[in-house]
């Protein structure tokens, strides 16, 4: 229940997300500067904590897969997620998210050769179609949306790579407190980061940041970093990873009721087309398969 509870919170965290930190890109940071801060906030955070945790030492073996966590989750993920977002509108960018589970079931077939039927193959195959409609056929552009097409296929990428964390960081999950692991985690995540976004960081303006935006920059390290990488590592811990990426679902249905709400977006037929083919997709990936029923023929 509580690992439920912990998903739970962070796909609302994630949908709320979409439009928060929308509103901050590029207006007062740009992408790359943005996942620095949030990285080193957030590392700070981990390492503070880290002190009531369990004094764990890595074992050699592991600090490959650390720094493979690391680089698909902490980093490329990221830069590709803001970069997208930027670019596109919080609407299309929560449905987008929602292929997670596809793209999860089609790595697992590929890495580990798990059994793909046709009802998931249909499903991979509906979803994908659904997000493919979003990147093709929302084209209008904004001035707080430039770049539709490239931005949801951004988007797309940080969906794959997202999936790769998840399968990578499940063994670790059953040896280390997540105090532990988040702080490595995250510790490298600034060293990945650190050239890529140093630049786009240091032409912020701080002086110039109303109240406003200082608060959203807060949710962003604090709930949106912090907190959901906390609670997803925690959930890993009683759940699968293509059961935790099914939580996603959550996130469009926050996030549009949210970017609605705030007048940060608006549905149209694209949209809902769209959204409700990924949907479809993801309930045949994740449906489960109905026990077979013994018979007297089979006794």
């Amino acid at each position: 229940m509580l690992a439920i509870l912990a998903a739970t919170g962070a796909s609302t965290i994630y949908g709320v997300n979409h439009t928060i930190a929308k509103d901050l890109m590029p207006i007062y940071i740009e992408p790359f500067g943005f996942i620095l801060l949030r990285v080193t906030g957030a590392t700070i955070l981990f390492w503070l904590i880290g002190f009531w945790g369990p004094k764990e030492k890595i074992a050699t073996t592991d600090w490959p897969r650390i720094i493979g966590c690391t680089i698909f989750g902490m980093a490329i993920n990221m830069l590709v997620f803001f970069k997208g977002l930027s670019l596109t509108s919080p609407i299309n960018s929560s449905v987008i998210m929602t292929i997670s589970p596809i793209l999860v079931l089609v790595m697992a077939a590929l890495l580990i050769h798990e059994r793909i039927t046709w009802l998931k193959t249909a499903g991979i195959i509906t979803g994908l179609a659904g997000a493919l409609t979003l990147v093709f056929f929302s084209t209008q552009t904004t001035v707080n949306a430039p770049n539709i097409p490239l931005g949801n296929l951004f988007v797309i990428m940080n969906a794959l790579f997202y999936g790769i964390y998840l399968i990578m960081v499940k063994p670790l999950t059953a040896k280390y407190h997540p105090f532990t692991l988040m702080k490595w985690l995250f510790l490298f995540g600034v060293i990945v980061n650190f050239p890529i976004s140093i630049s786009e960081f240091l032409d912020v303006e701080w002086t110039a940041i109303p109240v406003h935006a200082l608060w959203k920059f807060g949710f962003v390290v604090v709930c949106t970093t912090f907190l959901t990488y906390l609670l997803n590592i925690f959930a890993l811990k009683e759940l699968s990873a293509s059961g935790l990426s099914a939580f996603i679902y959550l996130q469009p249905l926050v996030a549009i009721a949210f970017a609605i709400g705030t007048g940060a977006d608006s549905l149209n037929v694209v949209k809902i087309t769209a959204a409700i083919l990924v949907f479809s997709g993801v309930y045949m990936v994740t449906k489960k398969p109905k026990p077979k029923v013994s018979t007297p023929q089979d006794l």
